[in-house]
């Protein structure tokens, strides 16, 4: 019997890796993403406390609109948002973790956006 690796099951594998890592703490907290198939999360963490500092996604109403725009653009804008968020927050430096999840399309939109609004990774 052959053992089956369902692409979910994969991700979760490859975050586990990834989370043994990566911590966010007080003076850089973790920028966490996740991915659906519809819509993007981003959350600014301080693992030490436990605590959200900032978080965004495509179904807040500043993302939401009734313009017409692709899921790349609308991962930028939540990028841009979650960076202004975690500003506002006091964080000026984050880790990042891809919660693995491959490092293209929306989720480095949303990298390079939030790096682009002065978010340091």
């Amino acid at each position: 019997m052959s053992r089956v690796t369902t692409r979910v099951a994969s991700r979760k594998r490859r975050h586990f890796g990834i989370r043994l890592t990566i911590e966010g703490s007080a003076a850089r907290p973790r920028l966490a993403i996740f991915r659906s198939l519809n819509h993007i999360y981003a959350q600014v963490i301080d693992d030490a406390t436990g605590k959200t500092l900032a978080a965004a996604s495509t179904l807040d109403a500043t993302v939401k609109s009734d313009a017409k725009r692709t899921k790349v653009q609308e991962a930028a804008e939540v990028g841009t948002l979650i960076a202004e968020r975690a500003k506002t927050a006091g964080v000026a430096k984050v880790v990042f973790d891809r919660a693995g999840f491959k490092y293209h399309g929306r989720l480095k939109a949303l990298a390079d956006a939030a790096r682009a609004a002065g978010l340091e990774f």
